[in-house]
């Protein structure tokens, strides 16, 4: 999100917003800000129902984890996968991954079936979907766009996840509290259909491969030497791990906090999920003001 947000100012010079003139663009991004507010929404309801499940802080906690490892543990593929294949392809089995997930965690929640464990393994089906999702996404931008609005449009992906973390929780809290934890799951699967939508229709224009087909071992082997070739991208990777560890343990015993420690509901566990959203946007737009190199800095990233 640091990052991102301050292309804006490079290319064109039209503004941050002037991706969303092209139709394709500014419907996958609309969509794909529902399906964010759809997964964070989720994510507050699972939490949440597993402290009503067990009192244990290790279940709870695992919650957290089990929606964030398919990114440790997929991400890398997944790139690979959106390079080799149809990135529209990629995006619509990934989410229907995600959709089945979320509709089969609704319907047994609907039906009082979901123990700890069933929770954890849909929790971990719907991360998964998601994280397959992200590479194919961020790499089709510049599909959707032509190349002088591609920094803005960057810029603009980066911002709708930290605009969903930033109302999301608070959203899914009150849809917990009001509803209960099966309303926030059926929400999240709820939210996805507009992004399947958009993706059937999208058109995608195919361009031929300019190098003969890479194998998925290869292309994984090929991303990860790069890295540890590259000190800037080791150092990024080193510091998002510290301060990921660091901040995840946080959010992932915020439900225990919130119910042991202030002895209040959902909807104030959202409120408090919710602020970590929109600390990192305040932040970032600080980080843009007082860096006054940040400008030469993301022309290289954006080449």
């Amino acid at each position: 999100m640091t990052e991102t947000l301050k292309v804006a100012r490079i290319g064109s010079g039209s503004g941050i917003l002037s991706p969303l003139r092209h139709a394709v663009f500014r419907r996958i991004w609309t969509a794909s800000l529902l399906s964010n507010l759809g997964l964070l929404i989720m994510g507050v309801g699972a939490a949440w129902s597993m402290t009503q499940m067990t009192a244990s802080a290790d279940k709870v906690a695992l919650v957290q984890t089990a929606l964030m490892l398919p990114v440790a543990l997929i991400s890398a593929p997944a790139g690979a996968v959106a390079d080799m294949f149809d990135r529209r392809i990629v995006g619509l089995v990934a989410l229907t991954i995600a959709f089945a997930g979320a509709v089969s965690l609704s319907g047994l929640a609907w039906f009082g079936l979901v123990t700890p464990a069933l929770l954890l393994a849909f929790c971990f089906l719907i991360g998964s979907g998601m994280a397959l999702f992200g590479p194919a996404w961020q790499a089709s931008v510049g599909e959707q766009v032509p190349s002088s609005a591609l920094p803005s449009a960057v810029a603009l992906n980066g911002i709708s996840y930290n605009i969903a973390r930033s109302f999301g929780p608070a959203i899914g809290g009150v849809i917990v509290a009001s509803a209960g934890a099966t309303a926030a799951f059926a929400t999240n699967a709820l939210f996805y259909l507009p992004l399947i939508v958009v993706l059937l229709l999208w058109r995608r224009m195919k361009e031929p491969a300019r190098l003969p087909p890479e194998r998925l071992a290869r292309a994984v082997v090929s991303g990860v030497r790069y890295i540890l070739h590259s000190p800037s991208i080791r150092i990024v990777l080193g510091r998002t791990l510290i301060t990921g560890i660091a901040g995840g343990s946080v959010s992932a015993l915020m439900p225990l906090v919130t119910r042991d420690l202030l002895h209040r509901g959902a909807e104030n566990y959202g409120v408090m999920l919710g602020s970590f959203g929109a600390g990192a946007v305040i932040g970032a737009l600080n980080v843009a003001i007082f860096d006054p190199g940040s400008e030469r800095k993301m022309r290289s990233v954006c080449a």
